[in-house]
């Protein structure tokens, strides 16, 4: 499947992740690459940069790539219910709770990208098995309707707009 969500499968909310992805994608082939793309990212990423904050609040490398970890499970989770049918709505998360006990600042860098391919590769073969009228189907998530494929179109999109981040103010 290739089309792109279209804007009544999500809340406008999203559509700052969506837009990152090229319309063009077909978000399968786009996750699978977008892998390859980012663990030679962040294995390029100086080690004196893992638990820089570039302000006193604000999160550090580590935490940030703790935080797309867990972002991509949540979603994942998301798209599994969607996607078979579950109608029941799904709750949202705040994602600054997470950061505290996540641990993410007490674990070595290579770990945290080791779990990424991990969690990534599950959310690989959760799209990569979806069949295409599970990725249309609608659900309810934080409650706003979503479309298993824009949940999809989301994770690569969250990850993309962290990287630019990344990019900008970290390193």
């Amino acid at each position: 499947m290739t089309d792109y969500p279209l804007p009544d499968e999500y809340a406008p909310y999203y559509f700052s992740y969506i837009r990152l992805v090229p319309k063009e994608s077909d978000i399968r082939a786009f996750l699978t690459q977008q892998q390859g793309e980012l663990e030679g990212f962040f294995r390029n990423i100086p080690s004196d940069k893992y638990d820089f904050r570039y302000q006193p609040e604000k999160w550090s490398l580590k935490e940030v790539l703790g935080h797309i970890l867990d972002t991509e499970r949540i979603m994942t989770y998301r798209a599994l219910r969607i996607g078979r049918g579950d109608e029941t709505p799904i709750e949202g998360f705040e994602q600054d709770g997470y950061i505290p006990t996540g641990g993410f600042a007490n674990r070595s860098w290579e770990n945290l990208l080791g779990e990424f391919s991990t969690v990534r590769a599950s959310t690989l073969s959760l799209i990569q098995n979806m069949p295409d009228e599970g990725l249309l189907q609608l659900g309810i998530a934080n409650g706003k309707p979503v479309s298993c494929r824009a949940v999809f179109y989301i994770i690569a999109g969250h990850a993309l707009y962290h990287r630019q981040i990344i990019e900008e103010k970290y390193l």
